[in-house]
This record gives structure tokens, C-alpha cells and sequence, in this order.
């Protein structure tokens, strides 16, 4: 496995991946999905364009063999903490120590490309299977809660009591 920055060429690629691992029926060969949760798009090209070129933020990818097996979203904060989401690993991959790789990358990036001194991420309240996971790598529940945006434009909810949950850890 081999790590890489994403660039704009990649978006359609990591739009694609981020789908198949949160919605629809591919995601349900994986254990992130959010297909009982939520129906809709997840992201989209434009959005992960964005995120590519925005200051401050750095999507990074996993290879193996040619082909995009994982993604990374890092964003750095201004209390010295950065923010890490979109972590994804291509259905059929998980469990294989992918996402734990994608993690520990971002990590040592946050330290070294912004000098972060902790990690922070939000995870919805009803996907108790993934906080279990990141607290198995030392994220810990800060006690705050986000409300869930019912509101954004493509997302279907499928339950009215969704909300995340915002987890840290100092790196």
C-alpha cells in the first residue's frame, strides 16, 4: 500500500469510493455502512474538488496495486487540532487493516504538515461499531454532540433521531 496526496483528477475516483463505502447496496459488503441510516449521495465530484484545493485541507489516498483502496480527509484547525473525516476503505478491503493504516497516516500528517497536537472527528451517535473502533485506537467521546444536517441538499434520512458525536485524541 502506498500513500499519495489526492489531486483534482482524482476527485471523480474518491467521490466514487466514498459512495460505494457509506451508500447503496456495495456498501453493504463492508461494515461502514450507512445504508440503514441514510439513502442520497454521501459527497460528490464537486465537493471532493473542493476539499482537494482548499488551503488548510488535505485529502490523501491509499493505493495498492494500481488501484484507489482508501481516502483520507485532514483539515487543520485553528486550536491546534486537526480534523479528520472522510476516512473511507473500499468495501470488499475492510477489516484488513487499511483503515487503521489511514488513520495512523493522518496522524503523523496533522503533526508534521501543521504541527497538530490533537485529533478531532464526528461520528453519527447510531454507528456505535465505529466509535468502538476509534476508540480502539485511543479516540475518546468528548461529550459533544452535533445536530445532524436534515437539511443538506441529497441526503435522505431514513430515522429523526441521528446526531454525531464528536471524538478526540491528542497525537
Amino acid at each position: 500500500m502506498i500513500f499519495r496526496s489526492a489531486e483534482l483528477v482524482d476527485a471523480p475516483a474518491v467521490a466514487s469510493l466514498i459512495e460505494s463505502a457509506y451508500r447503496g447496496e456495495e456498501s453493504r459488503h463492508g461494515w461502514t455502512t450507512e445504508a440503514d441510516l441514510l439513502d442520497g449521495r454521501r459527497t460528490n465530484v464537486d465537493a471532493i474538488a473542493e476539499i482537494i484545493t482548499a488551503p488548510e485541507s488535505h485529502m490523501f489516498l491509499a493505493e495498492a496495486d494500481g488501484q484507489l483502496i482508501g481516502c483520507c480527509h485532514l483539515e487543520a484547525r485553528a486550536d491546534h487540532q486537526a480534523y479528520v473525516g472522510m476516512l473511507t476503505v473500499r468495501p470488499g478491503l475492510q477489516g484488513q487493516g487499511v483503515g487503521r493504516a489511514l488513520v495512523a497516516k493522518a496522524e503523523r500528517e496533522a503533526r508534521v504538515q501543521w504541527g497538530s497536537a490533537g485529533m478531532r472527528m464526528q461520528v453519527i451517535r447510531q454507528r456505535p461499531e465505529l466509535i468502538a473502533w476509534y476508540e480502539r485506537l485511543g479516540y475518546r467521546q468528548t461529550g459533544d454532540t452535533l445536530p445532524f444536517p436534515y437539511d443538506h441538499p441529497g441526503v435522505i434520512t431514513k430515522r429523526t433521531d441521528l446526531e454525531f458525536v464528536v471524538l478526540a485524541k491528542p497525537i
